[in-house]
């Protein structure tokens, strides 16, 4: 009898280790995938170089709270002031450059503006990646610091495109929404399972889905040595490695984003406007008043004809409407 039981014991833990082991090779396969990157979007890469960057102001640098020099750009007013501030944050891949054509025309407004390398991006930190989740709203919260001791009481607006207006969604309901009066979304990006989704961003972004979900399973159980790995790949030009972000580590692709939009949405208690282009190529914007009313349908949600996704931050047509809106528009969205 005792010795069934035994056998029977070691039976069972040899099964559990077979198991065990299984699960082990299976999550290695799964992490160890390589990122495939997507073929060069030119719509992106050819609205973005359109810009003219001959008053794009010089690179300044504040420290992070981590002792890291993160880059932002400083667009003083070059009209009378408005007596408001703005900070704006670019789009996946991208930095400061992006956004230049909308600073610059906040700046003729009598907006003073502040245009940051997201960390992981352009000059600030490594490149495509960050030291844990949250950082970057501490690193924002620190870049406020920074911007109050050039415009110490301006009501400050903050506008993120596309991933950084994901990202900017996240902010409006977290611990530190409170350093804002206003936010603005420029075609934001609201998460994989948001309507507003083209697949795979209309060819912009391929992510490596089963490394995200082996690392997803793997933090589940408290293990987050992999979160550095690259798990999500952009359709960046050839050879644009010293400009442009090609790859997303697991902890920047889950910080700048939304923490979910929906709940993002209904958190959020400062004023709130979203643009996007009626000719996207990565959103699809028809679908951005439904998804975002159906949450709070206070939120003012505006198209703009004869736009593409990257021209909502470029084109004068748009960038004429958004920088009057934040220009002129009373702070408490009316």
């Amino acid at each position: 009898m005792l010795g069934r039981l035994v056998r029977g014991g070691f039976s069972a833990v040899k099964w559990a280790l077979c198991a065990v082991g299984a699960a082990a090779l299976l999550m290695t396969a799964m992490v160890a995938t390589p990122l495939q990157r997507p073929p060069h979007l030119a719509s992106i890469s050819d609205t973005a170089r359109a810009v003219d960057r001959s008053t794009l102001p010089r690179i300044e640098v504040f420290q992070a709270r981590d002792g890291t020099g993160l880059a932002y750009r400083h667009y003083p007013a070059r009209a009378a002031s408005t007596g408001r501030a703005a900070i704006l944050i670019h789009g996946s891949s991208g930095s400061s450059v992006a956004i230049h054509a909308l600073a610059d025309a906040l700046a003729a407004r009598g907006v003073e503006s502040f245009a940051v390398d997201i960390r992981g991006h352009g000059a600030s930190g490594t490149r495509g990646d960050i030291g844990y989740l949250g950082q970057l709203e501490d690193d924002l919260a620190d870049f406020v610091t920074q911007v109050r001791t050039k415009a110490p009481s301006a009501p400050l607006t903050l506008i993120g495109h596309s991933a950084g207006g994901g990202f900017a969604l996240r902010v409006a309901a977290s611990p530190i929404e409170n350093l804002f009066s206003r936010t603005i979304l420029l075609a934001p990006y609201l998460g994989y399972d948001a309507p507003t989704n083209r697949p795979n961003s209309g060819g912009w972004a391929s992510p490596d889905l089963p490394r995200i979900i082996a690392l997803r399973v793997l933090r589940e159980i408290g293990i987050t040595c992999c979160d550095a790995l690259p798990v999500l790949a952009f359709a960046v030009p050839p050879n644009s490695e010293k400009s442009l972000t090609a790859t997303y580590s697991a902890r920047l692709l889950r910080n700048f984003a939304t923490s979910a939009y929906r709940s993002d949405l209904a958190a959020a208690k400062m004023p709130i406007t979203v643009f996007s282009g009626a000719d996207d190529e990565l959103m699809l914007s028809d679908k951005y008043a439904e998804a975002i009313h159906a949450v709070k349908p206070s939120i003012d949600v505006k198209l703009i004809e004869g736009v593409n996704h990257m021209a909502i931050v470029s084109a004068p047509k748009a960038i004429s409407v958004i920088a009057d809106d934040v220009a002129t528009r009373g702070m408490a969205g009316s």
